[in-house]
């Protein structure tokens, strides 16, 4: 267990993941503090944790902890006024414009879905009074450790046309229940930042919800350092690569792993749920309700990122007035804005919780959205930048007297030397045509769940449908009977 000492720097950060957790790389076990292919992003976390330190920045990422004296991120704050939830705002865009929207599982993030789950351990009481106790008593350790978390709820892709009967590793379950607690075998999936956290928060996605398997039904958190959880990270992105090459990827691929609990025993304490998949399934939106607040704050400095560099690409190339190029240029603004208009909404529809907190307005409209344009955001950035997303010179070239005097005459831009020029599309390559851009893609497409199950979650919970609809009715009503007057009139004998 960490000392409590408030916010983290970056130096008292890394040092804080000198533990016995279990990181597998490329078939070997490795210390994620010095293995090269993990030195970008904890670097950029370390430069992010400083931010909360510094002159500029300290007052509007920290509050001050009423148990200790000590200061506590924003992040960790449990909004009950207009004026925190403000502070809160401010707190996660200086996260996110930092990053320039790179980090999608950022601290500020997973940190809020325990203020959610804080904001929720009144019905988790219902089910079990210790668990509201777990729930209040883990959200103020996370608080005054400054601890960074992942979450993992995603299932292992087996075989999901099996049932759980007929496939019971396609989900996490119980494998044995003692008097102090419960032994879980398993494996969750994509637990993006994993190595570098200090915990994992586990709560089942709502399709087993669905199924009314209660057996399956378990909200807990571990340290990463918990025996026999072990880590297997993807292939990095980072490793090898330079920041003339690589200015995205070499600092912001976070990585995802698989977690694999192999017979994990988890303490009663650690516990927040069990076996009731009523409240599992209706706390799932309650305990996100920050936490989905604050990607759309992500995503907002991603957008703003994506239209810094098209801009910039388009005048570097000489296109910017070309008519169809201002037409994609514009239609990439118009998403920037609509998001930014859309956070302001939500922050100005609070509304109370049961916890008695307040917590911004429903995002599902955004989270449909955010799905449904950011393919074609990357399309936008393809178009605008054209075969310069394919070839442009080395370092090396670059630096070979023989080639600089014709790369400055036929690589160069408008009003933008060579240099700059290969760096700026290098990098609008990484945002959209290389391994990093994709995998950015396709986490923009999953991260917020099924697209098709928010757009009908959206429907059906619209709360104007029900007046609309009344309003349709009356219409056609009306229109009715100014047809049957019409009809029963002198005329119509």
């Amino acid at each position: 267990m960490h000392k409590a000492a408030g916010v983290h720097s970056g130096a008292s950060f890394v040092a804080s993941l000198d533990d016995e957790r279990e990181v597998w790389y490329d078939g070997q076990r490795v210390d994620v503090r010095t293995h090269p292919a993990f030195a970008g992003v904890l670097g950029e976390l370390g430069r992010l944790y400083d931010l909360q330190h510094s002159d500029a920045h300290h007052k509007e990422m920290t509050w001050t902890s009423p148990q200790t004296g000590h200061p506590l991120s924003l992040s960790y704050l449990a909004p009950a006024t207009p004026a925190e939830f403000a502070a809160k705002t401010r707190n996660s865009h200086l996260w996110m414009e930092h990053s320039h929207g790179q980090l999608p599982r950022i601290p500020d993030f997973v940190a809020n879905v325990v203020v959610g789950l804080y904001d929720y351990r009144h019905e988790l009481g219902k089910v079990d009074p210790q668990f509201a106790r777990n729930a209040e008593n883990y959200y103020l350790y996370c608080r005054e450790h400054d601890i960074a978390l992942t979450h993992a709820i995603g299932d292992p892709q087996i075989d999901r046309s099996a049932s759980l009967a007929e496939h019971p590793d396609n989900a996490l379950r119980i494998v044995e229940r003692r008097a102090d607690g419960v032994v879980v075998r398993g494996a969750k999936q994509l637990a993006t930042l994993a190595p570098y956290c200090h915990e994992v928060m586990v709560y089942l996605s709502p399709a087993f919800f669905m199924r009314s398997a209660p057996e399956y039904v378990i909200w807990f958190a571990l340290p990463i350092a918990t025996p026999n959880l072990r880590l297997m990270c993807r292939e990095s992105q980072t490793e090898h690569r330079n920041s003339f090459r690589h200015d995205l990827s070499s600092r912001y691929d976070e990585q995802d792993a698989m977690l694999f609990f192999d017979d994990v025993f988890i303490p009663n304490h650690r516990i927040f749920l069990l076996g009731d998949c009523q409240t599992a399934a209706a706390g799932f939106a309650r305990i996100s309700a920050w936490a989905l607040y604050v990607g759309q704050i992500r995503f907002y400095h991603r957008l703003r990122t994506f239209l810094g560099v098209a801009g910039l690409a388009a005048k570097a190339i000489g296109v910017k007035d070309f008519r169809e190029i201002g037409d994609q240029l514009g239609e990439l603004t118009s998403y920037v804005e609509l998001v930014r208009l859309a956070i302001v909404g939500l922050q100005n529809e609070l509304r109370p919780t049961s916890g008695g907190h307040l917590a911004p307005g429903v995002t599902l409209a955004l989270d449909a959205f955010a799905a449904q344009v950011s393919a074609r955001v990357a399309q936008i950035v393809r178009v605008v930048c054209g075969s310069g997303l394919v070839m442009q010179p080395s370092e090396a070239d670059l630096a070979n007297p023989v080639l600089r005097p014709l790369l400055e005459r036929y690589m160069g831009g408008k009003d933008v030397d060579v240099v700059f020029k290969s760096r700026l599309f290098r990098l609008a390559t990484e945002l959209v045509s290389d391994r990093y851009g994709m995998r950015q893609e396709l986490y923009e497409m999953w991260n917020r769940g099924d697209i098709v199950r928010n757009r009908i979650a959206l429907f059906e919970s619209y709360p104007a449908r029900a007046a609309i609809e009344a309003n349709i009715v009356a219409l056609l009503d009306g229109a009715s009977a100014a047809l049957h007057a019409a009809n029963s009139g002198p005329e119509s004998t």
